[in-house]
């Protein structure tokens, strides 16, 4: 039978033996088989302490309420800066192995995930990638909450995704406590370069969001937006897709005859 230490003066009594406070003074509670000397249980308080602190820090974070960034997290941010690192310095052009291990470190990554360095992540693993992502030269997402693509999304260059901010009020501002809010991004999206976009932003499916953008609220589907704050610009119709589907046309036209002649 396993029997629980009980404290008792300065001693903790348990199966008729007597432990000394400082066995406990050093944040460790012991548990022992009776009639056995070796415990075959020992909990340290003080880490079981951190590890609640940094869980409910991580629960705030994705709450959207304040939180210690510094209180976050297990090894996350230690893997992946030390995955990115590796993979920036490398040759991906021709080794996907530094691409394949930093995969590991999203919270999904598809076979055909296509990324160009350098990139930064501050964790990575509250970033959700869908199917045939591209992303061109130094993105940045600091994802400390979640950042989630559709399928077929392309990212121009230096593009960055914020979803942390800091308070209004400098008082508090200045305490390094932080706030976050998710970013979701449908399916078909064509981010332009050097755009921003900040926390708690939704963009549409299909939309095009233009070169310098800095998006502060909801995009909506089948649009092209721009601009600083990102607006609106006009819907993507019907139109578009004719003008396109003739260019495709028109392409693989002058291919095929270019081809014909080649044949001898």
């Amino acid at each position: 039978m396993v029997s629980l230490l009980i404290v008792f003066s300065s001693h903790y009594i348990t199966g008729g033996k007597s432990f000394h406070r400082t066995d406990i003074a050093r944040g460790y509670a012991l548990w022992y088989d009776d009639g056995e000397d070796e415990p075959i249980l020992q909990i340290d308080y003080e880490v079981k302490g951190k590890i609640m602190r940094k869980e409910k820090e991580t629960e705030r974070m994705l709450a959207g309420q304040l939180f210690s960034p510094f209180e976050v997290g297990k090894d996350d941010w230690d893997r992946v800066h030390a995955a990115q690192k590796a993979f920036n310095e490398s040759a991906f052009w021709c080794d996907s192995s530094a691409l394949e291990e930093l995969k590991k470190c999203f919270g999904a990554a598809p076979d055909d995930l296509k990324l160009t360095p350098p990139v930064y992540f501050d964790r990575g693993v509250q970033v959700f990638f869908g199917k045939h992502f591209y992303a061109n030269t130094d993105l940045t997402i600091l994802d400390e909450n979640d950042v989630r693509f559709g399928d077929r999304v392309m990212v121009g260059p230096h593009v960055s995704i914020y979803t942390v901010s800091h308070p209004i009020d400098p008082e508090i501002r200045n305490t390094e406590l932080e706030i976050s809010a998710p970013v979701t991004i449908g399916d078909n999206v064509w981010i332009g370069g050097n755009v921003v976009i900040n926390g708690g932003v939704t963009i549409g499916e299909g939309a095009i969001i233009g070169s310098g953008a800095v998006v502060t609220h909801d995009i909506p589907a089948h649009v092209v937006a721009a601009g600083n704050p990102c607006q609106v610009i006009r819907p993507i119709g019907e139109a578009d897709r004719q003008f396109w589907q003739a260019q495709y046309e028109d392409y693989l036209r002058q291919f095929q005859e270019f081809d014909e002649k080649a044949k001898p």
